[in-house]
């Protein structure tokens, strides 16, 4: 007899998971290579992209008992969509492990720590850019009144588990805004700069030297001020429709037709940006502003790219010689195909050899949260990076997402290499570059 919990979730797969994407799999296996935790499992079939479509497949059709094994399959994903480049079918598997994360979401109960943890995020946090602001104010007062200096003197930090520690070892130090300056008078492109809500709080000084650069090549910036977070967490965690009510509210921040770039610097947003399109196309009063944002959305590197930077740069001296090295931030190459440019970007500062990282188009273990869900298995994985980066010894390891470049100073700092390398953000890269000039 099928339980009723069994029987919700054949339910909700069957409404929620498109079976036209599912059949596009023709199980030949050009994912396996591609995918981070089926190498990381031993080629464990279960999880890798392929073995994950068929679970589908037999949750739909009810061929398989829901348990904590299929639960982890789903679980275990980073959501790194490097299977999509590497499938000849163009299976859109993006798509298939949102939709089956909301199938989940909407069948399996949920207890009250997990109501309560998912409405502080996603209806509190993640929606409301004036409470990340306020969060992230408690945390610049623990670091600035010397609670941070006590807490670690005492090791109170020991009590937790050592993925927070190690977190929390990375966390940027958090200053006031500054007033941003301009450096030239005539502007010869409007850009709408999508400021984040980690990158505009944690990051708030990259995305100051993202406007300066910005406006240092001739770009006159903007900032649309009822901006919210992009959507990319919710998305990702079975919270769609919670996602595309940022989304809406985005589209509407950014309707206008003064802008010639949406600009972002996070990789992982940008991902869930560019598909406001896909996600709205259904809705009659956003799919035509939807599919405008989503045309004039750029990543930053492409844009300095467009703007000249290269040449700018290339007119730049210095007798250094340092190796960079660049780390794929996962959606920024695999889902809007930016790969060339930021690579083109570190060739040409001054100062530096650029090499090539080992499988840097391969994940780092951050994918969002996922560090923080599945610490063990995003451990795994940033080991094996980490393999590559100590074969190189770069002095600067360069990626474009604010997780992946925390994740990349947790293992700089696990390896204890904090003395020899320096992970950064592309933007702070090239600004100090600038700056040197």
């Amino acid at each position: 007899m099928v339980s009723e919990l069994q029987q919700r979730m054949q339910d909700s797969f069957s409404e929620h998971v498109n079976e036209e994407y599912i059949m596009d799999c023709m199980r030949c296996g050009f994912c396996l290579p591609a995918c981070p935790t089926y190498l990381a499992t031993n080629q464990d079939e279960t999880h890798s992209p392929r073995g994950r479509i068929a679970l589908m497949k037999a949750m739909r059709d009810g061929d398989v008992v829901w348990d904590g094994s299929v639960e982890e399959a789903f679980d275990m994903c980073l959501g790194c969509r490097a299977c999509e480049p590497a499938c000849p079918a163009g299976v859109q598997y993006g798509a298939l492990i949102e939709e089956t994360r909301v199938a989940i979401q909407h069948a399996k109960p949920q207890g009250m720590k997990e109501k309560v943890i998912r409405k502080t995020a996603f209806d509190g946090l993640f929606a409301d850019q004036n409470k990340m602001a306020t969060t992230i104010k408690l945390v610049q007062f623990y670091q600035k009144s010397g609670l941070q200096t006590v807490t670690r003197k005492i090791g109170f930090l020991n009590l937790f588990p050592p993925f927070m520690k190690e977190m929390e070892g990375v966390l940027p130090a958090i200053e006031k805004k500054k007033d941003r300056v301009s450096s030239l008078k005539q502007k010869t492109t409007k850009v709408a700069f999508f400021t984040g809500c980690l990158m505009d709080t944690l990051f708030q000084e990259t995305n100051r030297k993202t406007i300066e650069l910005l406006e240092w090549l001739g770009a006159e910036v903007s900032i649309p001020l009822e901006q919210q977070c992009c959507g990319a967490l919710h998305g990702h965690s079975g919270e769609l429709e919670k996602g595309l009510r940022n989304a809406r509210a985005n589209v509407d921040a950014f309707d206008s037709n003064d802008f010639d770039y949406i600009v972002n610097n996070a990789g992982g947003c940008g991902a869930f940006l560019s598909e406001y399109e896909k996600h709205l196309q259904e809705d009659y009063k956003y799919a035509e502003k939807a599919s405008q944002f989503s045309q004039k959305l750029t990543d930053i590197s492409s844009l300095f790219v467009k703007l000249g930077m290269n040449a700018r740069l290339k007119e730049m001296r210095s007798e250094d010689e340092a190796i960079v090295t660049y780390q794929d931030s996962c959606h920024l190459r695999n889902v809007n195909k930016v790969f060339l440019e930021p690579r083109s970007l570190l060739m040409d500062t001054p100062g530096f050899e650029y090499k090539e990282l080992i499988d840097a188009g391969s994940c780092c273990g951050s994918a969002g949260i996922y560090n923080l869900l599945q610490p063990e298995m995003a451990r795994r994985i940033l080991d094996l990076k980490m393999k590559g980066v100590k074969d190189l010894q770069p002095a600067k390891v360069v990626t474009s997402n604010p997780g992946c470049l925390m994740q990349m100073q947790v293992g700089i700092q696990r390896e204890g290499l904090e003395k020899e390398m320096q992970a950064l953000h592309i933007v702070d890269f090239l600004y100090e570059a600038v700056q040197k000039n």
